[in-house]
């Protein structure tokens, strides 16, 4: 009998569409039934091939073998991969398998983890494409219901071949060609270093603020507070002497209502999500950095099966979906969220028209609640965490608008103009989904635009001014970006740049990477050690200002980079060949490999300490990474580093703040900002002593108290010899 492959991206995906396929004996990397074998890739089994693979002179790095332009790129087994590639490719040969059914994720990597190891394989027979936004037991059977030729999606091949190709071609030559000029480890990348360029700029753009002290002036007026106003309606008065001078003219006077507007007002509810705005909200509420908010969505998504597909870019729903909703409201009329899931399904039809829009659903729709059944039990914290962001939007784009009447005082004070501002709500619509914990807005409203409750007034009454308050404030410089501000600038970098033309570019392309590649852009800004945490602040080190600079300026170009973005997707849907874009990538690579090689810049190590490497003698890096100090050797074909601190979960049985782990090996210990001490071993057997209570903690302190009071540390022994000298 005849049977049809299966090719998942991951083995937890396989596990699943075996399930409900109904193949259930395990086989060499694969699970199998009566009409169906089901098997799996790693991620990627296949890469594009190492330099050294296409020229034995390549392998070493060196200008003089810049720029590396293979005739023809070549693919290679992952060698950590090899045997399950093996066993896919044995799969692939077996005579009684017919045909394939392509089940990787459904996107544009995805696409390309397929393909390429079909290729390598040399898969020859039909493939079909499954192409399914939720992992549910419903999806997978409607999925397989209606499967699609393969061939339908060789443009999102191509689109991913060429991505991969750019990559290859324009990012290891130019790494290449930065880290051998300048003796460093340096490295840069089409998306990576626009993307640092935002945040260095920034920082220079802070750096380079001057702050000017300027004053307010509000009315304190019975039940209310006005703030005074000039006639272009600024509030902020820069000359001392005239903010004085206009506090004396109406010191004693009192106010006259001038104006009472009364405007009705609505609000519609926001978008759904996609990734890019899910991390953007986990980033300000929760502090997740957009990698973990990628990782929690793909455990929804594929272990719970609770959430749509995450990858996606779009904020809307196409028709055929809202046939699906109610049975989606059924699945989180649960816990918190019941109530209000009660309250949209009793209104018939549901609300759609700010949820639903053919037009701007891309391959993938918005990430929204399947309609498996929920468990909330079975959720770690930051996976509730992750799904109340969802279920809350999905419920609020379901509602009704928000419904205020605004309401505008303007008053006159001794011939001078003062301002109030309020609200009063009609009908909470959307905004009943979410608490006042959480705001929707990125910035606060500057303190003389906050609305207040007004009391009931007519115009012409008089009012007497109780007192007035000069408030002194400075200019702000502008804000570090944060997680959830450089997601919004990668997306929106029209914002970022000056030039009118550039920014036109921007805004009609799809910014910086995808939703799908941003996470992963941040992280390697960290593991390069470009980019620092401050809090939640994102700050360039010197090494990150260093290799902006040194970059060719075009690859630094947000406009350059968001274009090549745009003609990327313009091959996935069929105008553009994947040929034209990647022979322009392998011109441009060779230009940026002869500016970076004419270049008469330098590279300086500021963060070099006296230790030395103990494999290759050169003096070690004390750096910053994402989880503590590392110090690294500056030599990349060495490669040493050591750990020196690591921010840990561990929480000081003291002060209950988050401890450091310090040394290394058997000298392991914990360490804590209010001074506590223990040793890593210690720590364990404490950890696994259940019975340990208070009590013993308690005695634990007592000890460490002891030891510090007798006097015994080396700074004690040093003192007490100084003052013994002294004496």
């Amino acid at each position: 009998m005849v049977k049809t492959l299966v090719l998942a991206e991951k083995p937890s995906v396989a596990k699943e569409l075996a399930r409900v396929l109904g193949c259930k004996r395990s086989g060499e990397g694969c699970l199998e039934g009566d009409r169906y074998i089901v098997t799996w890739a790693l991620g990627h089994l296949v890469e594009l091939a190492a330099p050294e693979d296409y020229d034995k002179a390549w392998a070493k790095w060196d200008l003089l073998t810049l720029p590396m332009l293979p005739d023809k790129m070549k693919t290679v087994v992952i060698p950590q991969s090899g045997r399950q590639f093996r066993a896919v490719q044995a799969l692939m040969r077996r005579v009684d398998v017919s045909d394939l059914v392509i089940a990787t994720d459904a996107g544009r990597e995805g696409e390309l983890v397929a393909r390429w190891i079909m290729e390598k394989a040399g898969w020859k027979k039909p493939a079909k494409r499954l192409w399914i936004s939720s992992q549910t037991d419903k999806a997978i059977q409607e999925g397989f219901a209606h499967l699609k030729p393969a061939a339908d999606y060789d443009n999102l091949y191509h689109s991913a071949r060429a991505r991969s190709v750019a990559d290859w071609v324009v990012g290891l030559n130019v790494t290449r060609a930065l880290t051998c000029k300048y003796n460093a480890q340096l490295s840069a990348g089409r998306v990576q270093t626009p993307t640092l360029a935002l945040i260095v700029d920034r920082e220079e753009e802070i750096r380079r603020f001057q702050p000017k002290e300027f004053y307010t002036l509000c009315a304190k007026l019975p039940g209310f507070t006005a703030t005074w106003r000039d006639k272009n309606g600024q509030a902020r008065i820069f000359d001392r002497t005239q903010a004085e001078a206009l506090v004396e003219k109406l010191a004693g006077k009192s106010a006259v209502l001038t104006e009472v507007k009364r405007t009705w007002k609505q609000t519609p509810p926001p978008a759904a999500y996609d990734l890019t705005e899910l991390q953007r909200d986990a980033n300000k509420k929760y502090a997740y950095s957009a990698k973990e908010t990628l990782s929690i969505m793909q455990n929804l998504y594929e272990v719970h099966k609770i959430l749509t597909y995450p990858r996606t870019d779009s904020r809307y729903l196409s028709d055929d979906v809202v046939p699906t909703l109610p049975e989606r409201l059924r699945s989180v009329m649960i816990d918190r969220y019941a109530p209000l899931a009660r309250q949209v399904m009793a209104h018939r039809p549901l609300q759609t028209r700010y949820l639903v829009n053919n037009a701007k659903v891309s391959d993938h729709h918005a990430i929204i609640p399947t309609e498996e059944q929920v468990e909330l039990w079975r959720l770690s914290g930051p996976e509730q965490n992750i799904f109340d962001l969802v279920v809350r939007r999905f419920l609020a784009v379901l509602l009704p608008p928000f419904e205020y009447e605004e309401v505008t005082l303007k008053l006159e004070i001794g011939g001078e103009t003062f301002h109030a501002r309020g609200k009063i709500v009609k009908e909470p619509g959307w905004k009943a989904a979410y608490d006042r914990g959480f705001s929707l807005e990125d910035e606060e409203s500057p303190e003389e635009e906050q609305e207040q409750e007004l009391p009931q007034l007519q115009q012409g009454d008089s009012l007497t001014v109780q007192n007035l308050k000069l408030t002194t404030g400075k200019t702000a410089p502008p804000k570090r970006y944060t997680e959830a501000t450089l997601l919004t600038a990668m997306e929106h970098p029209a914002a970022q740049v000056t030039d009118r033309d550039q920014g036109k570019i921007l805004e009609e392309t799809g910014g910086l990477g995808t939703p799908a590649t941003r996470a992963d852009i941040i992280e390697k800004l960290f593991s390069a050690f470009y980019i620092e945490r401050r809090g939640k602040e994102l700050v360039p080190t010197s090494k990150g200002v260093q290799v902006v600079g040194l970059a060719p300026a075009d690859l630094r170009s947000a406009a350059l980079t968001a274009r090549w973005e745009k003609r990327l997707g313009d091959i996935a849907q069929g105008k553009e060949q994947e040929s034209t874009f990647v022979g322009e990538m392998r011109k441009y690579a060779s230009h940026l490999v002869d500016e970076v090689k004419a270049s008469d810049a330098t590279y300086t190590h500021d963060n070099v300490t006296r230790e030395k490497c103990p494999d290759c003698g050169k003096f070690l890096l004390s750096v910053k990474g994402k989880r503590g100090k590392l110090l690294v050797c500056p030599d990349r074909e060495c490669g040493y580093r050591r750990s020196v601190t690591q921010t840990t979960n561990a929480r000081c049985p003291n002060c209950h703040k988050k401890m450091e782990l310090r040394g290394e090996g058997d000298k392991q210990l914990f360490a804590c900002v209010c001074g506590y001490r223990e040793r890593l071993s210690d720590f364990k057997k404490r950890k696994e002593n259940k019975s340990a209570g208070k009590g013993d903690v308690r005695r634990y302190l007592q000890r460490q108290e002891q030891q510090q009071d007798s006097g015994t540390s080396a700074m004690a022994e040093q003192l007490k010899k100084w003052l013994e000298q002294k004496q």
